[in-house]
């Protein structure tokens, strides 16, 4: 052994570590530990006594459940008339599989609803028919813009010219082919040349051409020859109705040619009612 050495170990001697007093590490956990155990214990006895308020709530409900049945019945009431099944009831489940119809029940034929469909040649007699009134529009638009340039004699000119000389016999025929040249002619309320007519307007211009003078006026042109019946009637008279509200030419077989309301135009057609009489000229 070194002079100087130690005899004890070097094992036993103490380090700086070791010689710093030791704390007490667990005191303050050994300190709660009685505290935390009795909040436990605490919450455990809670949750025992939620549980078995649960358990009994839950038990009540189940007996009161199977209980029900047992109180609503009530076999005094359920005897009384109130309560027994009707007529209609006992019918519906003894007899809903076996229904018996007596012979004398009304027996209903069954027939289809009345309906009916377009056929194919009402279709193209309208599409035909639609096609003709496009075509009489078109050919009165022409017609229109035709005599809408005219610029020939007026009716007055026409007799002064004739100098009012009364018509040949024989000239009521050629009074009506006068008068058809102006088919489609339109109708304008107080006209009096192929650029637009109204009824006697039309009367004065066609007539003038054959020498006769007339007034612009149904009423007028009424009183200016002689009244004739019928059957004595001929084409190139005049055709009156009996209210003064309208003339035109008769063209024979019942057919009058005239200048008829405002949106027509200047048509031959039979007449359409008995209240006319008939004037000749001359």
């Amino acid at each position: 052994m070194r002079r100087g050495s130690s005899s004890t170990p070097a094992a036993a001697l103490p380090t700086r570590r070791s010689v710093r007093p030791v704390r007490p590490a667990n005191r303050r956990a050994s300190a709660s530990r009685p505290a935390t155990s009795g909040h436990h214990r605490h919450r455990a006895a809670r949750a025992r006594g939620i549980l078995n308020i649960v358990v009994m709530t839950f038990a009540m409900g189940l007996v009161a459940t199977i209980a029900i049945p047992s109180y609503a019945f009530n076999p005094v009431a359920a005897s009384q008339p109130a309560f027994a099944a009707s007529e209609a009831q006992e019918l519906k489940v003894d007899s809903s599989q076996t229904v018996e119809v007596s012979d004398e029940a009304a027996q209903t034929a069954v027939t289809r609803d009345a309906y009916t469909a377009t056929s194919m040649d009402e279709i193209l007699a309208s599409r035909a028919a639609a096609e003709a009134a496009r075509e009489a529009e078109e050919l009165r638009a022409q017609l229109a813009a035709q005599y809408n340039s005219y610029s020939g004699p007026t009716a007055t000119e026409y007799a002064a010219q004739s100098k009012a000389a009364p018509p040949p016999s024989g000239a009521l025929g050629s009074i009506v082919a006068t008068a058809r040249q102006y088919i489609g002619v339109p109708y304008v309320y107080g006209g009096s040349t192929p650029s637009g007519f109204d009824c006697s307007g039309l009367v004065m211009f066609v007539y003038a051409q054959h020498g006769i003078s007339l007034a612009h006026s149904v009423r007028s042109q009424s009183v200016s020859g002689t009244v004739i019946s019928a059957a004595e009637a001929q084409p190139g008279d005049l055709v009156v109705l009996s209210d003064l509200s309208h003339d035109g030419i008769y063209t024979g077989n019942g057919n009058i040619l005239h200048a008829p309301y405002p949106g027509a135009a200047v048509r031959e057609q039979p007449i359409w009612t008995s209240s006319v009489f008939y004037v000749r000229i001359g």
